[in-house]
């Protein structure tokens, strides 16, 4: 899709606490790099923070996103990033993969977040579903 890239990923306030030595970037998204090897996701996930506490995370999948219009894309990803900057203290990494319309979202590890920022983001954008495992009956 011209004007939208396949994968944007959030640098986000808590990434300094994550990795000290990491370079200090300005929040919001940017387009991650197309010229260069993308290593798995699991490989570039945080899994601490700065204290050695774990991390939590969701993925939710975005439905027909990648086929919409540049403008409804745009749209969405502004609601996306406005719910998230509303979480920005205990967001530690997303990433949207548009080629495969999937919402990855690391926190740090708060009993309910990974079900209210999901819950958040599906009343901005409706067709946004999380994506998890059935819990045993």
């Amino acid at each position: 899709m011209p004007g939208i890239p396949d994968r944007l990923v959030s640098v986000c306030p808590l990434a300094e606490r994550l990795d000290p030595a990491a370079p200090q970037a300005e929040p919001g998204l940017r387009r991650a790099s197309a010229f260069q090897p993308v290593e798995p996701l699991w490989q570039r996930l945080p899994r601490r923070d700065a204290d050695g506490r774990r991390l939590a995370d969701f993925m939710m999948l975005i439905p027909g996103l990648k086929r919409r219009n540049d403008h409804e894309i745009r749209a969405r990803l502004a609601a996306i990033q406005c719910v998230l900057e509303g979480y920005g203290e205990v967001i530690a990494f997303v990433e949207l993969n548009l080629r495969i319309n999937t919402l990855w979202v690391s926190v740090l590890a708060r009993p309910g977040l990974c079900l209210e920022i999901p819950v958040a983001i599906q009343a901005a954008v409706p067709e946004a579903l999380l994506i998890g495992q059935r819990p045993d009956r």
